[in-house]
């Protein structure tokens, strides 16, 4: 049995048509979430049991346990749900507004642009300015590779194969110049943007946390409000016109929260590849291509995957703390490949 849930604004009525098994679905896989985050506070290098997490959280823990949960664990967790959540949320608008499985922030050179700025942030500041304006540096660089892509896939409209193909070849572009800035760049601030490029969270503070929140709170929700408007569009530009859609203005919306997402996550964690191209696609198979369900569960699903693979690659390779990009990417560059291989005659 469906329900439809009705949200009105200013600006004109949007709608929500969710089933109860895409209910059952967001419900455990927030419990799933909720129990990784509890085991990766307890795991690491000093296991903490359940009751001690418990205490600590409440503000009664010993000061051991406050210090290795509230100050080393906690944000470093916390940041690897909202990251996956970002990611997700931003592939999962791409592929729906590009109509292309194989579309994500990573691919076609949003993430390319965000890792430029970010790394030119690092490498030129040398800590003369604070790192809370890191995720606003990343941002305008994967707006304004984001905007170059759309101008040069600009031909009386834009259409979703110009798109993707020509940000794969910015992607490459922003990746050759991001690796000359970087052997141009003074040792000490090279190793550490290169740390930075492969995708970690290590070293996460509560003042990272703090500078993505306010992305994650505003561009998600606006994400889910124009849900519907991803519908339309992934019927094709001239029916989703003969509904009254605006098309290149809802795509522009579209890209721009697409952008805001990826750029900021990128800003605190690194080029986290191919979470925004496979969390969609698991949400898809799970709850189907209503993006109204569609985009929490892929939120709630990146959260878990990188969430995970962060937990796994701080624990299993100790006292080495390897960069959770790398599983992400072992992870993804073969499913990559499985779409490659699948979509080949489209």
């Amino acid at each position: 049995m469906n329900r439809l849930f009705t949200m009105r604004s200013k600006t004109g009525r949007f709608s929500f048509l969710v089933d109860r098994k895409t209910v059952a679905i967001l419900t455990v896989l927030f419990v799933c979430t909720v129990a990784g985050l509890i085991l990766s506070i307890q795991a690491g290098s000093k296991t903490i049991s359940f009751g001690d997490v418990v205490l600590t959280l409440l503000g009664q823990g010993t000061p051991d346990n406050q210090l290795v949960i509230g100050t080393l664990r906690m944000p470093r967790v916390i940041l690897a749900v909202l990251v996956g959540a970002a990611l997700s949320v931003s592939g999962a608008l791409l592929q729906g507004v590009v109509r292309n499985p194989l579309a994500s922030p990573d691919i076609i050179g949003i993430t390319g642009g965000a890792a430029f700025a970010a790394v030119a942030f690092i490498t030129y500041t040398a800590g003369a300015v604070s790192v809370r304006w890191l995720p606003l540096a990343a941002f305008c660089g994967a707006a304004l590779v984001s905007a170059l892509i759309y101008f040069l896939a600009w031909n009386k409209g834009v259409t979703s194969t110009r798109l993707v193909l020509i940000g794969i070849g910015v992607a490459a572009t922003t990746s050759a110049l991001t690796m000359l800035m970087l052997v141009l760049s003074p040792i000490t601030a090279a190793s550490k943007a290169y740390i930075w490029m492969t995708g970690s969270i290590y070293g996460a503070s509560w003042e990272n946390v703090f500078s993505l929140l306010p992305w994650v709170l505003i561009f998600i929700p606006l994400a889910l409000l124009y849900a519907r408007n991803v519908n339309v569009q992934e019927l094709g530009d001239d029916l989703a016109r003969g509904l009254g859609a605006s098309v290149q203005l809802h795509r522009v919306i579209l890209l721009f929260i697409s952008v805001a997402l990826a750029g900021s996550a990128v800003a605190v964690a690194g080029a986290i590849g191919f979470i925004g191209l496979i969390a969609p696609h698991i949400a898809r198979k799970l709850v189907g291509s209503s993006h109204g369900g569609l985009i929490p569960v892929a939120a709630l699903i990146g959260s878990l995957m990188l969430l995970l693979a962060d937990t796994v690659a701080r624990t299993l390779f100790q006292p080495q703390d390897i960069p959770a990009g790398v599983f992400t990417a072992s992870i993804g560059a073969p499913f990559f490949i499985y779409l490659l291989y699948k979509n080949r005659n489209q």
